[in-house]
């Protein structure tokens, strides 16, 4: 018998009432057999010919509808047949008996598309305790979100960043409320309502006053967290749809505005610099400029505005901001690149790249992102240059840069801080996290994996950037699980194939990649950064394989058990490789702002703000894709799916 059959032949023979009823016919034969007339019947002649010719005709009947069965090919016919045949020697009737009685009522037949359907039904039924396992899980970082948010308010209000230990507040970014406008967009997207409703207010009576009269702040910074969280939030409170908020809130203009405002301000960084390449600082009561005191500004930090200056035209409708912006990446095309690698320092006097030092960690990280962020952002339009960019330069990082760990093969992406004559070091910062999430992103173009395979879009060229995003992201997984804490130092070294680094593990001496992984005394510290996080949300987006989902939790795990404070807020940590381990009186933006929405986004609806209709910039703050590959839902309609 198949064994794809939903039933057991053996039913068949079960007699009982519930089931079917008994044959008209076996119930005469038996009551006969049991009742006093038998013996009757037997004892006369005429009797026992009755009885002899009874038993002749059973046989006959039965011989005859045995031999009617035809042989077929198909075994599991075959076979069905046969005990179809044993269950009409076992009831002991035949095509007469079929006169009497009703068919057995079994279990219906199924076809193997039929049988696949109903199988993938229970697959899913099976499933909704998973997504309902990770919708708790979600509530739980919208918790930590509220608890990271509670500490801000209660004891930093208006200032950038808070302080959880000593319970207060510093103005590290300019003085600008970095935190208030860095978390907004997450609240939007959690449904935190009463800290949009905070944030919200403090921005309409506190900020325009703040861009007017504070003085230095950082172009780059101040570009990705202050203008990009105000973006975000016109967008997600549905700005561009041309609703309001309720009407006790803020409304959407008034993110708009403030946007503008500040980028007016920041503008003069541009036009004040003798080059294409802007000064890195402002002063922004005076709207001045200057350069930074080595006069040099970071290849990563010019290079990452034009995703924030283009959709602030896109929505005012004024090109000046996409226009000056823009001029910085159309400068570096035309610069020597080393593979399409760039150096991390860039002159704004000369336009030209200063020194040699190559690396995707610090000052060198996002400019390699927004190449490929960029193109996505303005599909369509004469930017071809820049998915051109990206794609040599990932030649050169896989060429010149990407190396494994002995003795277990991490994959990792070292450095070359003397250029590609110099010697290899193989360093990697927990920055360059963020290289496995934007390989995956600029293989895809944000659509699944299983999608691009089966519309034949992806290149060679993508499916092994998409294996390497796979390799480095585990890397920077195992750069978490190596530590005592489970939570990843700021910078590690690898081993390597006859170099060897000298200095101590990361404390966990269970892990397999013990010997693999080099944690030096100054590089023990986590500051709650998100690469790893990210690269994690964007590959379970892109090959929805949730091995991803499950590496994020333990990394949530991980910052909940050491990094709370029980007061309200998270602190960074002065070494990852001891337990307990020592804090570091400082919660960063970016634990609101990155860390905590990407979590949330990782452990959620896949549909809500879809890779191939948002791109994230450098601080995840979501704008909308030009020309997306899906008409843009206002966000109002996807916000009852994470509610």
């Amino acid at each position: 018998m198949s064994k794809s059959l939903p039933y057991s032949m053996k039913d068949v023979h079960y007699d009982n009432a519930k089931f079917r009823q008994r044959s008209f016919f076996k119930v005469i034969t038996q009551n006969m057999l049991t009742s006093n007339r038998k013996r009757e019947c037997v004892k006369c002649t005429t009797g026992k010919f009755l009885t002899l010719l009874m038993i002749c005709g059973l046989a006959y009947l039965m011989l005859t509808r045995m031999s009617s069965i035809h042989p077929s090919t198909d075994s599991t016919a075959k076979n069905a047949g046969d005990q179809q045949g044993e269950k009409l020697i076992a009831d002991g009737s035949g095509r007469l008996g079929r006169l009497w009685r009703k068919p057995p009522r079994l279990p219906p037949l199924l076809t193997p598309d039929e049988i696949t359907s109903r199988n993938r039904t229970i697959h899913k039924s099976g499933n909704l305790n998973v997504e309902l396992d990770w919708k708790a899980r979600q509530q739980r970082v919208k918790e930590a979100f509220i608890h990271a948010w509670l500490g801000y308010k209660n004891y930093a209000m208006g200032y950038d960043e808070l302080m959880p230990l000593s319970h207060r507040g510093v103005d590290g970014l300019g003085g600008l409320g970095a935190t208030i406008i860095d978390a907004l967009d997450t609240a939007m997207i959690m449904g935190a309502d009463e800290v949009i409703n905070e944030a919200g207010s403090w921005i309409e009576k506190i900020l325009p006053e703040r861009i007017d009269g504070k003085g230095q702040v950082n172009l780059f910074e101040t570009t990705i967290r202050i203008m990009g969280g105000l973006l975000s939030a016109y967008h997600l409170s549905g700005g561009e749809q041309g609703s309001n908020a309720s009407q006790n809130g803020t409304k959407p203009v008034v993110y708009l505005e403030n946007a503008r405002k500040l980028a007016d301000h920041l503008l003069i960084a541009f036009t004040s610099s003798p080059s294409a390449i802007p000064f890195s600082d402002v002063v922004l009561h005076d709207r001045s400029a200057h350069p930074a005191p080595d006069g040099l500004s970071s290849t990563s930090e010019v290079s990452t505005l034009q995703l924030e200056f283009n959709y602030l035209s896109s929505l005012t409708g004024d090109p000046k901001y996409s226009l000056e912006s823009m001029k910085v990446l159309e400068h570096l095309k035309t610069l020597p690149k080393v593979e399409g690698l760039v150096p991390i320092y860039i002159s704004p006097h000369s336009g030209e790249f200063s020194g040699e030092n190559i690396r995707l960690g610090s000052r060198g990280d996002s400019y390699y992102e927004y190449l490929i962020k960029v193109w996505l952002q303005n599909q369509g339009s004469n930017l071809t240059y820049l998915h051109n960019m990206y794609e040599e330069s990932i030649k050169g990082v896989k060429h010149l840069l990407v190396r494994k760990s002995v003795p277990n093969g991490l994959v990792f992406v070292g450095e070359l801080p003397y250029g590609p004559q110099g010697s290899f070091s193989p360093k990697m910062d927990h920055l360059v996290c963020f290289l496995p999430g934007t390989l995956a992103l600029g293989a895809t173009k944000g659509i699944t994996k299983e999608k691009a395979m089966r519309e034949n879009l992806l290149s060679f060229e993508d499916l092994e950037n998409l294996k390497l995003a796979e390799d480095l992201a585990m890397t920077c997984v195992e750069m978490y699980s190596v530590t005592s804490t489970g939570l990843a130092p700021e910078i590690a070294y690898f081993n390597m194939e006859g170099e060897s680094e000298s200095g101590p593990g990361g404390g966990n001496k269970d892990s397999k990649y013990a010997k693999d992984i080099i944690i030096k005394p100054a590089d023990r510290h986590n500051l709650l950064r998100p690469e790893t996080v990210e690269s994690l949300f964007f590959l379970f987006r892109i090959t929805e394989d949730p091995k991803y989902r499950e590496w994020g939790w333990e990394i949530f795990e991980a910052f909940e058990k050491y990094t709370k404070v029980d007061s309200g807020g998270y602190s960074s940590l002065d070494d990852v490789t001891t337990v307990p381990p020592q804090r570091r009186d400082k919660m960063e933006t970016f634990f609101l702002g990155e860390t905590l929405k990407y979590l949330y986004l990782l452990f959620g609806d896949t549909n809500v703000l879809a890779l191939d209709e948002y791109v994230f910039n450098s601080e995840a703050h979501p704008f909308p894709i030009h020309g997306g590959s899906r008409k843009h839902r206002g966000f109002q309609q996807d916000k009852s799916i994470l509610s």
